[in-house]
């Protein structure tokens, strides 16, 4: 079945997995949550395991004065940065890359954390990310768990593109151990054009990825050096007149239940 010439897999996860503008006003609120202060904008985003830097993009839109550094191994993602001012890209491994600059925020999208599958290798990544950060800087990183974490099976949504198609966007879970915690997760997506299958993306992204539970993850960012971590609620308690996002901490009530997705988040100070 042919490609699609503008809806590319890459673009599809974009619309479909992404939320590039809210993920910013999340990362911000949980930077003044933790000691920035809601006059302390944060600057300077390291997007690592960035892919095509949707997030990067979203961030220096929202300010003028902002800046970002994504780090990935596939440059043909990071091509998608070209052009944007004010963003720089690393082609490497975000574990290992160098000259990457100081960040008020250094985030972890999209379950990202989840390639690194070794403890010893999570806390090194962190402590790297630990010495990048300014005064009142913070990591953050996203993560799934919840009763179903491990179960198989997949979901399905329907969603309209601005153009008039359609793309049914179908997350599976292929493969999954609760004794190592490793699981395979694969994307999918059928594109339609009225009543016709114009594009189809098996398999369009796959991962074999270490599902880290929240404690395991604050764990080694304390072994990391960081001495204060918290988890916060994918969607932020409130949303002020100006647009801005306001967030708490999540409590057991927060996430208990068959699935949760969250923001593990740790500072340095």
């Amino acid at each position: 079945m042919p490609r699609d010439e503008y809806w590319t897999p890459e673009r599809l996860y974009e619309h479909c997995v992404q939320s590039a503008p809210d993920a910013v006003r999340l990362l911000r609120a949980i930077h003044a949550w933790g000691g920035g202060g809601p006059g302390a904008l944060a600057r300077t985003l390291g997007e690592d395991f960035a892919g095509t830097g949707a997030v990067a993009r979203a961030w220096v839109a929202s300010d003028q004065h902002a800046d970002a550094v994504c780090i990935d191994t596939d440059a043909g993602a990071l091509s998608r940065l070209e052009g944007v001012e004010r963003v720089r890209t690393i082609v490497g491994d975000a574990t290992s890359a160098t000259d990457s600059g100081d960040a008020d925020v250094v985030f972890v999208g999209n379950f990202s954390i989840g390639y690194i599958h070794e403890r010893s290798d999570l806390v090194a990544y962190l402590v790297k990310a630990r010495d990048r950060l300014r005064s009142s800087g913070v990591f953050v990183c996203d993560t799934y768990g919840g009763r179903s974490a491990f179960d198989l099976g997949s979901t399905e949504r329907r969603i309209d593109l601005p153009d008039g198609a359609r793309v049914v966007y179908t997350w599976e879970q292929r493969e999954a151990d609760p004794l190592t915690a490793r699981v395979r997760d694969v994307l999918h997506f059928t594109l339609i054009r009225g009543s016709d299958i114009v594009a189809q993306y098996r398999d369009a992204f796959v991962y074999d990825w270490r599902l880290w539970s929240v404690p395991e993850l604050r764990d080694a960012m304390r072994d990391a050096g960081m001495t204060r971590t918290e988890a916060f609620a994918m969607l932020p308690e409130a949303v002020d007149d100006t647009g801005a996002a306001h967030v708490r901490p999540a409590g057991p009530a927060d996430v208990r239940g068959e699935t949760m997705i969250v923001c593990v988040a740790g500072w340095t100070g």
